[in-house]
C-alpha cells in the first residue's frame, strides 16, 4: 500500500511538472481573450507546440470593427503560423466611441481611447508571462487600420522586433518627423486601386486624414538611410515589389503593390515574414 501511495504521488508531481507549461496558457482562444489594464488579446500555439519549445512570434493587428478573433478564424493565417513556429497573437482593439466600432488610437486617428503603445507592452510582457518566446523571431503584421497600427509600433517600439509586414495601412497625417525607435526591417504591401485607404490618403470626417503611402515609405526611407532609388525591382503574383537592400542602418525595406483594391491574403504576410528573415 505504501509502494503503491508512493508510485500515485510521484505520478502526479511529473504529471504537474509536464503539464506546468500548458496549465499558464489556458486563455486567448476565441471566446476567452487574455486581460491586460489596458484591454485584451487572443493567442494561439502551433498544434503540435509542447508546452516548452520557445516560439517566434506574430503580432497581428486586425482592421477597423474587427476583433481579434478574426485572425484567429484565418486557417491559413494560423497554418501560415504554425509552418513558422510562431505564436499568434492578436490583439482586440476598442470602440473609439461609444458603442462605436471597434477602432485604434494610433497616431492621427478619430480615436483616442486608449494608449496604444503602452497597451502594445503590456500585451508583450503578459504574453512573455505565458509562453516561452524566442526573443530573435518577433514579428508584426496587421491590416487595414491595423496595419496602420504596425507602422507606429514600428515607428515607436520598433526595436522590440525584428521586422514589420503591415498591409494597406500606413502613417496617418501628421507623419511623424522621426522614429524614435530607429531604423526598421519593413515590407509593406498596398493595392494601387484602394478605395478605402488610397494610396495618396484621404480624409476621415472634418480632422482627421490617412496618409500618403508612398511619403510613409520616404519617411522610413531617410530612418533607413537608404537611397531615394530602390535596388531592385521585382516581381511574383499580383505583387510588384521596390526593393531597399543596401541601406546605411542594414535594415531593409520593401514596398509591394499590387493592381487591387482594398484586399488582404494571408499568404503575403507569410512572405514577408519569410523575407524579413532571409532576404528572399
Amino acid at each position: 500500500m505504501r509502494r503503491l501511495l508512493s508510485f500515485c504521488l510521484t505520478a502526479l508531481a511529473c504529471l504537474t511538472v509536464a503539464t506546468t507549461g500548458r496549465a499558464e496558457t489556458t486563455c486567448g482562444a476565441i471566446g476567452n481573450p487574455c486581460a491586460v489594464p489596458l484591454g485584451s488579446y487572443q493567442a494561439v500555439a502551433p498544434a503540435d507546440w509542447n508546452g516548452a519549445r520557445p516560439l517566434g512570434l506574430l503580432l497581428f493587428f486586425h482592421g477597423y470593427g474587427s476583433s481579434g478573433e478574426s485572425p484567429l478564424r484565418n486557417e491559413t493565417l494560423l497554418q501560415l503560423a504554425a509552418e513558422r513556429n510562431l505564436l499568434l497573437v492578436a490583439p482586440n482593439g476598442v470602440p473609439g466611441r461609444p458603442d462605436g466600432p471597434t477602432s485604434w488610437a494610433h497616431g492621427g486617428s478619430p480615436s483616442t481611447a486608449r494608449d496604444e503603445l503602452t497597451f502594445t507592452d503590456q500585451v508583450l510582457a503578459d504574453v512573455a508571462q505565458h509562453w516561452p518566446l524566442d526573443a530573435g523571431r518577433r514579428f508584426v503584421s496587421g491590416f487595414s487600420q491595423g496595419g496602420s497600427m504596425a507602422w507606429d509600433i514600428a515607428c515607436y517600439r520598433g526595436e522590440a522586433f525584428t521586422g514589420f509586414a503591415p498591409i494597406a495601412g500606413a502613417f496617418w497625417d501628421p507623419l511623424p518627423e522621426d522614429c524614435p525607435a530607429g531604423p526598421v526591417a519593413l515590407r509593406h504591401v498596398h493595392g494601387t486601386s484602394d478605395g478605402v485607404v488610397p494610396m495618396e490618403g484621404r480624409p476621415i470626417g472634418q480632422q482627421w486624414h490617412q496618409g500618403d503611402v508612398l511619403a510613409s515609405v520616404a519617411r522610413l526611407r531617410v530612418e533607413n538611410a537608404c537611397a531615394a532609388e530602390p535596388d531592385a525591382i521585382q516581381s511574383e503574383g499580383p505583387l510588384t515589389c521596390e526593393i531597399w537592400t543596401s541601406c546605411g542602418s542594414g535594415k531593409p525595406l520593401a514596398l509591394c503593390l499590387h493592381p487591387g483594391g482594398h484586399a488582404f491574403q494571408a499568404d503575403w504576410v507569410a512572405e514577408g515574414i519569410d523575407w524579413l528573415e532571409t532576404g528572399e
